[in-house]
């Protein structure tokens, strides 16, 4: 009986050491799986904080910090443009947005829609006043990123980031401004700004620089803050490593998005968290000389209606060398709405005071744009159809230019950016920019629309499949008593306008002689399409443009010209060639086309197994004439 009861309590004593063993081991197993978040190492090297979509990223803030919560199937996110200023918030609350169900969203109590959650945050220690800010290190390289590295960063970043990370945070810029911007000075009730970064895996160092670039540079009484908006980053630094060097920087917020936002939608969303009187955009990788704020400011405080950029000077992508731009430029764009730089026209630099007056400018870049928030906000903000970047900066300027603004760059005022050696795939989105230039060819560009459509055959062939809903855009514009694109092309930018964009005849191309039309058909690819006599429809394969240059484009596929091979008329990509092009034709009064560089006719086939478009001796026979015929409804998408 003892011996029995002894082995029952040894069977028991062993079963609950098993049932402690299990427990410690699931305790572990939940450790690891979940360890406990961590600022920073005893080594110094910054460890990520692992992001919970329901929650964001909870920690302890010593700064404000945003976080948006994940939308829910049958939840609907806020309107970004019907989001109030925060202002009254303490500096130790984190502040949560949290969406609204669909049947209950209203514009006129925006704050009802979010959450405070308290946290236990950790003030700054106070700096007396006038004291130097603290040079705070460089994120340090990661084992194996020494100089073997060499240019490490090109696939992420397109930038050497490996050397980035080795320069000062806080570098000293050699003084590029015109003399006479250092005798100005401003006076001491400028509006204040708010300078809006957004990022997405932006490199430590650059973002970092920028940030320190603008408080170097800003006088403290005109910045108001800076709001850093991450674009939901995935680099481990930018996660807690940033948040916690973020808190010791004064009047610098961190707003966190748990989607994909874009540049654009980014922006709009600091643009509503902003109190300055100025909003400022700034690409997450400049650098700011001395002075550059508040030439910008006055610029605004004179004139509220302007969209203002500096000049922009050029860092090196692989040497972070500061390259400043020689000459006086302004910024244009061409019928494919792609932007790019041109020297100052004459007849613009006569109607400046002097070198240091305001530049008119067709168009400014986005890389930095300061624009009064309430103007900003009254005129349209960013177009918020427009998705993740590109093009934005054009829509602005037009828009502003067209509805009674002006756009200008300001010579006293300089900014560095770094311009990439290319795009990451992680901000390579063609198709996105090319739906944003049609969002403004459709919106402000009116009947010269067609002008982008054929110098952009993808742009044509979307909008044919989709037209974009600019229904919102429309209706601000007859709001804001908008002007047509033609006052833009007479009174801001004449030189857009080209001989080869004005049509002399357009229309369904006719043949006399057989009754048919010319007709082109597309083939798998290029070389394969063909021009053929089809009966006279409406359809758009039947239109076509003969222009100044002597051109005959095809209205189906604008990039697509008249061609001759092996006697017979091709479509073919066309060429800038002037001289011997077999491109060139001559459409003579009586009817029939010349190929200028052969002296010969277009003739239709005169068999009904024929139907190609061939090359013969001119004898003015009724196949060999032809008319342009405006078809009815042409161009109603």
């Amino acid at each position: 009986m003892f011996l029995r009861k002894k082995c029952r309590y040894g069977s028991r004593k062993l079963q609950f050491l098993l049932l402690l063993l299990m427990l410690g081991l699931l305790l572990l197993m939940v450790t690891m799986l979940n360890p406990p978040p961590s600022n920073q190492s005893k080594e110094g090297t910054f460890q990520p904080v692992e992001f919970n979509p329901r929650e964001g990223y909870l920690m302890d803030f010593a700064e404000t910090q945003e976080m948006l919560e994940t939308q829910e199937e049958s939840q609907q996110y806020y309107p970004l443009d019907g989001l109030s200023p925060f202002i009254s918030l303490r500096e130790d609350e984190l502040i949560v947005a949290v969406v609204l169900p669909t049947g209950r969203r209203n514009h006129s109590k925006a704050r009802k829609g979010y959450r405070v959650v308290k946290q236990q945050g950790r003030r700054p220690e106070a700096k007396a006043e006038g004291d130097p800010e603290p040079l705070l290190p460089s994120l340090p390289l990661q084992a194996g990123e020494g100089a073997a590295a060499g240019e490490l960063g090109l696939e992420t970043h397109g930038f050497n980031e490996a050397l980035s990370e080795r320069i000062s945070l806080r570098r000293e810029l050699p003084e590029v401004r015109h003399p006479l911007c250092l005798q100005q000075e401003y006076d001491s009730s400028l509006p204040t700004a708010s300078v809006i970064i957004c990022f997405h895996d932006e490199a430590w160092s650059t973002l970092l620089r920028t940030v320190h670039s603008i408080m170097d540079t800003a006088p403290k009484a005109s910045l108001k803050d800076i709001i850093l908006v991450d674009d939901l980053s995935q680099q481990g630094p930018l996660k807690s490593a940033l948040s916690e060097y973020i808190s010791k920087l004064d009047g610098v917020k961190l707003i966190r998005s748990n989607k994909r936002l874009g540049v654009i939608q980014g922006r709009m969303l600091g643009a509503a968290r902003a109190t300055g009187d100025v909003l400022v955009f700034m690409d997450s990788h400049c650098e700011c000389q001395k002075g550059w704020l508040e030439p910008l400011l006055a610029r605004l405080a004179s004139n509220r209606n302007s969209v203002v950029s500096p000049v922009i000077d050029v860092i090196d992508w692989k040497t972070f060398q500061y390259y400043h731009s020689v000459g006086r430029h302004r910024g244009v764009f061409d019928w494919k709405l792609d932007f790019h730089w041109e020297p100052v026209p004459e007849h613009e630099e006569k109607v400046r005071q002097s070198s240091i007056s305001p530049i008119r400018s067709p168009a400014v870049a986005g890389a930095v744009v300061a624009v009064d928030r309430h103007y900003f906000q009254n005129t349209g903000a960013y177009d918020s159809d427009m998705t993740m970047w590109g093009a934005e900066n054009l829509e602005l300027s037009i828009r502003t230019w067209l509805c009674g603004g002006s756009v200008e760059i300001i010579p006293c005022s300089r900014v560095g950016h770094v311009y990439r050696n290319h795009f990451p795939r992680a901000f390579s989105y063609e198709e996105a920019i090319v739906r944003n230039k049609i969002r403004i060819a459709e919106t402000w560009l009116g009947s010269f629309k067609e002008n982008f459509y054929k110098h952009d055959t993808v742009a044509f062939l979307i909008s044919k499949a989709e037209k974009p809903d600019c229904s919102e855009r429309l209706q601000l514009q007859k709001r804001l008593g908008c002007r047509d694109f033609h006052w833009f092309l007479s009174n801001v930018y004449p030189e857009l306008s080209k001989p080869e964009d004005t049509p002399r005849f357009t229309g369904k191309l006719y043949n006399t002689g057989v009754g048919f039309c010319a007709d082109y058909k597309p083939g798998r690819a290029i070389a394969e399409g063909s021009i053929e006599l089809s009966p006279c429809s409406d359809s758009l394969t039947q239109h076509f443009e003969y222009n100044s240059m002597k051109e005959i484009r095809l209205g189906s596929a604008p990039l697509f010209c008249f061609d001759v091979r092996q006697g017979k008329v091709i479509p073919q990509n066309c060429t800038k060639e002037t001289d011997n092009s077999h491109q060139r034709w001559d459409v003579q009064e009586n009817g029939m086309i010349v190929h200028v560089l052969s002296g010969k006719c277009i003739e239709a086939a005169a068999s009904e197994a024929e139907k190609d478009l061939a090359l013969c001796a001119c004898d003015k026979s009724a196949n060999q004439l032809w008319r342009f015929e405006r078809p009815h409804g042409l161009h109603q998408r």
